[in-house]
């Protein structure tokens, strides 16, 4: 049985380092895990109540739910924004946190890593990216956590994948998100 985790991606500008990261992790996910990198979370709409009605969701929202819908785990990539999560993926949460209760990320295994310019690698965006999905009822797997600090220098000539040292990090992340997954679906 194969375990679909979604990657979605904080930040939408070309040649993000995040969604380098994240296209690594696809092509490291180890046999039986399938990471889908999620496109289009600019298109979303911000959240709001008014729109999110049956029959009128729009569509790129649907889509969004659509690929959480059959997802098994989650793993979320984000840079850090003057200290915090993007706007992007917060409203990715928030379309993923309803119907209240029941949205796509209850019980599903969640981990959140990524890069940033700073010395920290953006551990404040990964903290509130924790505590935004946990609330939204995603089971966050606290000891999951890559935060790879000075993104514009250690990226400027090398992808991530042919880093070693973080392709190498990435392969375990993804691993042991699997694994967690796979105890998920066993269930």
């Amino acid at each position: 049985m194969s375990v679909r985790i979604l990657a979605l991606v904080g930040s939408v500008r070309a040649g993000s380092h995040n969604r380098q990261l994240a296209e690594a992790a696809a092509k490291l996910a180890p046999e039986g895990a399938e990471v889908e990198v999620f496109d289009g979370l600019a298109e979303i709409p911000f959240y709001n109540e008014d729109v999110d009605v049956e029959g009128t969701v729009p569509a790129a929202a649907a889509k969004l739910r659509e690929a959480a819908a059959v997802a098994d785990a989650f793993l979320l990539f984000t840079p850090e924004y003057n200290g915090t999560i993007p706007a992007v993926l917060k409203n990715a949460i928030d379309w993923l946190s309803r119907p209240y209760g029941a949205g796509s990320f209850v019980g599903k295994p969640v981990a959140v890593v990524g890069t940033a310019f700073g010395q920290y690698g953006g551990v404040w965006a990964h903290d509130d990216t924790r505590k935004a999905v946990g609330i939204a009822g995603g089971k966050v797997i606290e000891d999951i956590k890559l935060s790879i600090p000075g993104s514009l220098t250690r990226f400027a000539q090398t992808h991530p994948i042919d880093d070693a040292e973080v392709a190498g990090q990435l392969t375990e992340v993804v691993t042991r998100l699997h694994g967690h997954a796979g105890e998920t679906v066993a269930v």
